[in-house]
């Protein structure tokens, strides 16, 4: 399995030990020592490459088969021999204005961490190197590693939320132009706008109960001394919920604002058609009536009936331009 597992370690006092093909043997030692623990890292296993890694943690089928399928809400599972914890870490391209949501499943039980991630957007790497370099935060164990998991996921995505916030803001400024450009893809790119937020809130917002529990005492495999720093994570949390429902918020406000921009728009393009078209009508009017041939019709016989009736038609329609103008249909 060298290309499942991206990565193996035994920590001994905070510090890194390479762990050995037999994991197993290493865990077992771990667990002997009392002051070590072993972390697993592995990437998108199939059912046939994590059957050797549950039968030697010890991992319960329903906690193994949701890590396999993947496609999880976030959340904490506590059973006997270990804690199975769900987190969605995302990514934010900034150029395509797209949210991807990744997975990330966390087995903490005793003397072990097993992490099974599914797409790219991962903290995994950064967050190894950056305990290795704190080993006094590795020696408080794996609640000790969850915590830190949990930490970069979160303060990533108050990172997203502003990085939203940025181009919502030239979104907004796009709508609310005085002078506006190609617009026709307005509501369209509004809408895709919504959709990366809505999969945003999919990842934080059932995140909250998983942390509140964290918080309380009583959760396996988690030392009372570490309630504070989850506190802290929860914390976090509550802010990037907050900032990803008034980004929300406001982008339901731009939308209708734009919409009411499009009626308006159009009630002033039907304006305008229906003025021209009654310029048209009077001369039209005025022509088809002398153009139907009857013997007898006014100023039919006058040298001057039809200049006449060209000024007629010229001062009609000069009164009708300048009432349609002053009334702002033109």
């Amino acid at each position: 399995m060298p290309g499942v597992i991206v990565d193996c370690a035994v920590y001994r006092e905070g510090r890194r030990h390479e762990c050995a093909a037999d994991f197993s043997h290493a865990l077992d030692a771990a667990r002997a020592e009392g002051h070590s623990f072993l972390w697993l890292g592995m990437y998108e296993p199939t059912q046939h490459e994590f059957d050797q890694v549950s039968s030697e943690f010890g991992l319960h089928p329903l906690a193994v088969e949701d890590a396999l399928n993947a496609h999880q809400r976030p959340k904490l599972e506590v059973y006997d021999d270990s804690l199975f914890v769900v987190l969605k870490p995302i990514t934010y391209d900034v150029t395509a204005d797209t949210v991807t949501a990744s997975e990330l499943m966390v087995f903490v039980g005793d003397s072990f961490v097993v992490t099974v991630r599914h797409g790219t957007a991962s903290p995994l790497a950064q967050v190894r190197r950056r305990l290795e370099h704190h080993p006094e935060i590795l020696r408080h164990g794996p609640g000790a590693v969850l915590y830190a998991i949990s930490d970069a996921v979160v303060d990533h995505y108050i990172e997203v939320a502003g990085e939203l916030q940025l181009d919502l803001e030239e979104l907004e400024a796009e709508v609310f132009a005085p002078i506006r450009r190609e617009t026709r893809h307005t509501a369209a790119r509004i809408y895709t706008f919504k959709r990366e937020i809505m999969e945003f809130r999919r990842a934080t917002v059932p995140l909250a109960e998983p942390m509140a529990r964290l918080q309380s005492p009583g959760v396996p495999f988690v030392h009372d001394q570490a309630r504070p720093f989850f506190r802290d994570v929860g914390d976090h949390l509550t802010r990037a919920n907050e900032s990803v429902e008034g980004l929300d918020r406001l982008l339901s406000d731009v939308l209708s604002a734009h919409l009411a921009q499009m009626g308006v728009r159009q009630n002033d393009d039907m304006r305008k058609i229906s003025a021209w078209a009654a310029l048209a009508a009077v001369p039209t009017l005025i022509a088809g009536i002398y153009g139907m041939n009857f013997r007898e019709m006014p100023e039919l016989h006058w040298s001057l009936g039809y200049p006449t009736i060209l000024l007629v038609m010229a001062l009609i329609e000069v009164s009708l331009y300048r009432l349609f103008k002053r009334r702002g249909w033109l």
